[in-house]
């Protein structure tokens, strides 16, 4: 990848981002709400905020539906075209050894990926159907912190010194639990 594309993806991403959030903010400005409010999440979702208004959601709810398709679609969108490549690719070794290894490392990539899409689409499509809070905060603490936490792990289990030292954890929690 050309140091200059990585630039623009980097810029693009940086530009919807504050645009997203600029229009968020500006339509919570017509909004209405009362002065004594209690947000029960530990950070404020748009999708639930929205809801503890008094007027009219509508174009609010309209809002984060399309922004949810236009900036989780996209990206969904091409995340499934790589994999697709990929998967091409994979097809192509003639070892099933490599075959094996190959996939097994897609295997942890996509199921990140996975947990984290379909962790933010529960929030933020389901919030207009139903208005279980407890499962909403479950699901936004899956996408905010577990998911990035993840990362580390997919990205080193591949290495054996990271295998030996989580083995190692393994068996001392075995041998002396926590809980």
């Amino acid at each position: 990848m050309y140091q200059r594309l990585c630039g623009l993806l980097v810029l693009v991403s940086w530009i919807k981002s504050a645009l997203n959030s600029w229009l968020q903010r500006l339509m919570m400005l017509l909004l209405s709400f009362c002065i004594d409010l209690d947000i029960p999440h530990f950070f404020c979702e748009p999708n639930h905020v929205v809801h503890l208004a008094w007027s009219d959601t509508l174009h609010n709810d309209m809002l984060m539906y399309v922004t949810c398709v236009v900036l989780g679609g996209g990206p969904f969108t091409g995340i499934l075209y790589s994999y697709s490549k990929i998967v091409s690719s994979i097809c192509a070794i003639s070892s099933a050894q490599g075959k094996y290894k190959a996939f097994s490392t897609c295997v942890s990539h996509l199921s990140v990926v996975s947990l984290f899409y379909c962790t933010v689409l529960s929030v933020y499509l389901n919030s207009a159907v139903t208005q279980n809070t407890q499962s909403s905060t479950r699901a936004s603490v899956m996408y905010s912190m577990v998911t990035p936490m993840l990362n580390h792990f997919v990205y080193s289990l591949r290495n054996r010194d990271m295998k030996s030292v989580l083995r190692s954890f393994s068996e001392k929690l075995h041998k002396h639990p926590l809980f």
